[in-house]
C-alpha cells in the first residue's frame, strides 16, 4: 500500500492509548492528530507511542470543525460518542467507535441514519468478535458441530477490584457520566450472544440491583479515603493494595493498565501512584462512593428463531467469561478462566481446545484488540467485510436498553423492537 491511512484520535485515555500502540506497529497507518480535554493524556499517549509532530487539540467541538485525517478513533466519554460521531461522519471521516454507543433508542437510530446517509464506515469496538477463541466457537456453531443451537448460558465474571475501579469509583459509577452497567460492561457479551444466536432478539427480561457498594456496608470506622483508613492494608478494595502493591507485584511496569488509570505520569512511579490515590477518585472508599449503577444483573433473552439465552453479570474472585452453548446434538463451552473450549457431541469423546494456542501472543480482550487492528486496513479498503458495523451493533444495544427498562420495571418482559 503506497499511501498511508492517516488517523486522528479523539479521547486519549487508556482505550485511545491501546489502539494507538497497536496502530503504530502497522506501516499502513500514521497518527497525525490527537484531541483530549486533558493535555497530559495527549502527552502520555505521544510518549508511549513515540509520536512526533502530531496536531493536538483540547476542545472537541473545535477539533470537529474540520477534517484532519482519513480515519477517526472516538474513545471519549460514553455520552459524547453519538454527537461526536455524527459530526465526524458529516465531515467525511470513517470512524472506529468505542462502545457503548448510547442507552437511548432514538439516539442510536439517528446515528445509523446519519451513517447510511453519508455512506461512511462506522466500525464499533466489539473487539471480542475479533478474539480467536470466540471465533473458534462461532465457526464450530456455523459448521453444526452441536447440531441446531437452542440455548446460550453466558456469565461475565468481572474481577472484584476491576468492578470497583470501573463502576464504583470515578465517573463510571454515575449514570450522568456513563451508561447503565449492562451496556457499559456487557454490550460485548450482548453482542456476542446476538451474533451466536444469529437472529433478532424478540423479548428481554432482567433483574438486578446495587446491593453491596453502599455506606451501610462499610467496615466500622472506615474513612472516605483509603490513605487515611485503618483498613488500608487489609481491605481487598484498598487503593494501596489494588494499585501500589499490585504494581510492585508486576515488577513495576513503565506503563500498564490498571495503574495508568490512577495517574498520567509516564513512566509510572510509586510516588505518582500515591499522588493519584491521595488526590484522585481512585483512592475513594468504595463504600463511600455515590454509586447509582447496579453491582449485579441477570438478563433473559428470546430470539425470533427460537434461541433462548441468559446472561449473568457479576463481580467475582477471578475474571473470565464463560459461555455454554446447547445444541440438539451436543454442548460447547468456552471458559476464559480455564483457557479452554470444550466440545461434547452426544455419544462421542470430549474434544478440548486450548484458547492460549489460538492467541499467537495477543492478550487484550482475548486477542480481540489486536484482531480488530490487524483487520482494520482491509476493512477500510473494502478487502474484507466488517463484522461489527453500526447496523450490526444496533441490535445488541437495543437488547441492553430493553434489559435496563425491564430491570427498572421489576423484571417486566420488554419487546426489543
Amino acid at each position: 500500500m503506497d499511501k498511508k491511512i492517516t488517523v486522528a484520535i479523539l479521547g486519549c485515555g487508556n482505550r485511545g492509548v491501546a489502539y494507538a500502540k497497536l496502530l503504530v506497529k502497522k506501516s499502513s497507518f500514521e497518527i497525525v492528530a490527537l484531541c483530549d480535554r486533558a493535555e497530559k493524556q495527549m502527552v502520555r499517549l505521544s510518549e508511549v507511542c513515540d509520536l512526533k509532530n502530531v496536531l493536538t487539540f483540547t476542545n472537541a467541538d473545535s477539533f470537529l470543525e474540520r477534517k484532519y485525517a482519513d480515519f477517526l478513533i472516538i474513545a471519549s466519554d460514553d455520552r459524547a460518542h453519538v454527537p461526536q460521531c455524527v459530526k465526524a461522519l458529516e465531515l467525511g471521516y470513517d470512524v472506529l467507535l468505542e462502545k457503548p454507543i448510547s442507552d437511548n433508542r432514538e439516539e442510536v437510530k439517528t446515528l445509523l441514519e446519519t451513517q447510511e446517509r453519508t455512506g461512511r464506515k462506522v466500525i464499533v469496538c466489539h473487539v471480542l468478535r475479533y478474539g480467536s477463541g470466540f471465533r473458534v466457537c462461532g465457526d464450530l456453531l456455523k459448521k453444526g458441530a452441536i447440531g441446531t443451537l437452542y440455548a446460550i448460558d453466558a456469565t461475565e465474571r468481572v474481577v472484584y477490584w476491576h468492578w470497583a475501579q470501573a463502576y464504583v469509583r470515578g465517573i463510571g459509577a454515575s449514570l450522568k457520566e456513563g451508561h447503565p452497567a449492562i451496556l457499559a460492561k456487557c454490550c460485548h457479551d450482548l453482542d456476542l450472544i446476538q451474533s451466536y444466536a444469529g437472529s433478532e432478539c424478540e423479548t428481554v427480561s432482567s433483574i438486578g440491583s446495587l446491593r453491596f457498594f453502599k455506606i451501610e456496608n462499610a467496615p466500622e470506622g472506615a474513612s472516605e479515603k483509603c490513605v487515611n483508613c485503618q483498613y488500608m492494608d487489609t481491605c481487598v478494595y484498598s487503593a494501596k493494595r489494588v494499585y501500589v502493591d499490585r504494581w510492585k507485584d508486576r515488577n513495576r511496569p513503565e506503563y500498564a493498565w490498571p495503574f495508568s488509570k490512577v495517574t498520567t505520569q509516564n513512566p509510572l512511579t510509586e510516588e505518582a501512584l500515591w499522588e493519584g490515590i491521595k488526590n484522585g477518585v481512585y483512592g475513594q472508599c468504595v463504600f463511600h462512593c455515590k454509586v447509582d449503577k447496579v453491582d449485579h444483573q441477570l438478563v433473559q433473552m428470546k430470539f425470533r428463531n427460537g434461541v433462548c439465552a441468559s446472561l449473568t453479570m457479576a463481580y467475582a474472585a477471578e475474571p473470565g467469561r464463560r459461555i455454554v452453548f446447547y445444541g440438539t446434538n451436543g454442548e460447547l463451552t468456552l471458559d476464559e478462566r480455564t483457557e479452554k473450549i470444550e466440545l461434547l457431541v452426544y455419544g462421542e469423546e470430549k474434544q478440548v481446545f486450548s484458547i492460549a494456542d489460538t492467541l499467537n501472543g495477543a492478550v487484550a480482550h482475548g486477542g480481540g484488540d489486536e484482531g480488530l487492528i490487524n483487520e482494520l486496513c482491509d476493512i477500510l479498503t473494502g478487502k474484507v467485510p466488517c463484522t461489527t458495523t453500526l447496523k450490526e451493533s444496533l441490535e445488541s444495544h437495543l437488547m441492553g436498553i430493553a434489559a435496563e427498562e425491564s430491570r427498572l420495571n421489576g423484571g417486566k418482559l420488554v419487546q426489543v423492537h
